[in-house]
């Protein structure tokens, strides 16, 4: 299949593209690269360097190539700097959607797969968290993609564009050889962080250790980045087979907490850093995990990779390796 993934030079959307060229898909990589880098494309794919926001360049696209599929992973990501610069994500998050989804309606493609976010449920009401579950985002980045999820089924109603939303529980880990991993700038993760701090011997920022939680943190879901891809190949799959409109969960159904990662990460290192509590973060909520039990059942999607052990480990292999070369 000839396959769009849009912000592919980023850290999961280049691991999405790595695995559909071992899959034999033709892969062009859209990304403006003002937050991807263009060495992490690989080489086997096509690179058109431009920003979804410029309707012309979207148009252009969509005319040089036949696609089949459209994944989209170029979107902005930090809960704190939506908070910030609330506009800036409420543009680049939802006009780049639309405007490929109206190139997608010019060229009848009918396959578009999107990166969406479990915190749209905002503060859950019961954990492990439904996709049926009440929608509440807390913050502009939350509000964005919630807004997209809604105008995807709009697209498809009126124009039949089948569609997935994965709900990602906090992607994290590398390759498991070390030569790939997640470098986000500016980087807000509490793994890739906590592992710069064992690299570098610095002071590491927790933000908030009075949430009503076991040891005071915050509990999160981490879902492997290679159990993550595997979930859109199924995806891809589901779509094919029986075109419709589609909403998954993404993680393990199990949460830790940031205390136990940091402790994880220093393990892992065999390095011991300081830590600092910092004031709460604005738009943080104290813990959500994913009930993922649609997409098991209907997927058959059983993740890896995903313990914490080897989440760290994978992510320090490729943090170190990358600290060497520096």
């Amino acid at each position: 299949m000839k396959i769009l993934v849009t912000g592919g030079a980023g850290y999961i959307g280049s691991f999405m593209v790595k695995r559909l060229l071992d899959e034999n898909h033709e892969v062009t990589v859209a990304d403006s690269l003002e937050r991807g880098a263009r060495e992490a494309v690989d080489s086997r794919a096509v690179l058109i360097e431009g920003d979804l926001l410029n309707k012309d360049f979207v148009l252009n696209l969509f005319n040089s190539t036949d696609f089949d599929v459209v994944m989209h992973f170029g979107a902005y990501i930090s809960v704190e700097e939506s908070m910030k610069n609330p506009g800036v994500y409420f543009a680049n998050n939802i006009l780049s959607t639309i405007n490929l989804l109206d190139g997608m309606k010019d060229h009848n493609i009918k396959y578009f797969i999107f990166s969406s976010t479990g915190t749209v449920y905002g503060t859950p009401q019961k954990s492990p968290v439904p996709e049926n579950h009440s929608k509440n985002p807390e913050n502009p980045y939350a509000e964005s993609k919630l807004m997209v999820e809604k105008i995807l089924h709009w697209y498809y109603q009126i124009f039949g564009i089948g569609y997935a939303v994965l709900r990602y529980f906090n992607a994290a880990g590398g390759a498991l050889d070390g030569t790939r991993g997640e470098d986000h700038a500016p980087e807000t993760h509490l793994i890739p962080n906590a592992i710069k701090a064992a690299l570098s011997n610095q002071t590491f920022s927790l933000f908030g250790d009075d949430y009503d939680t076991p040891d005071g943190t915050c509990i999160r879901d981490y879902i492997h980045v290679l159990d993550l891809i595997q979930a859109h190949i199924l995806t891809l799959k589901k779509l094919q087979e029986q075109h419709g409109e589609y909403i998954y969960n993404v993680g393990t159904g199990k949460g830790s907490t940031n205390k136990e990662v940091v402790e994880m990460v220093k393990k892992v290192s065999e390095r011991e850093f300081s830590v600092i509590v910092k004031p709460r973060r604005d738009g943080d909520v104290a813990e959500i995990v994913a009930d993922t039990t649609f997409i098991k059942s209907e997927l058959g999607f059983e993740p890896k990779y995903s313990d914490l052990e080897t989440i760290v480990r994978t992510a320090w292999e490729w943090h170190k390796k990358n600290s060497n070369k520096e």
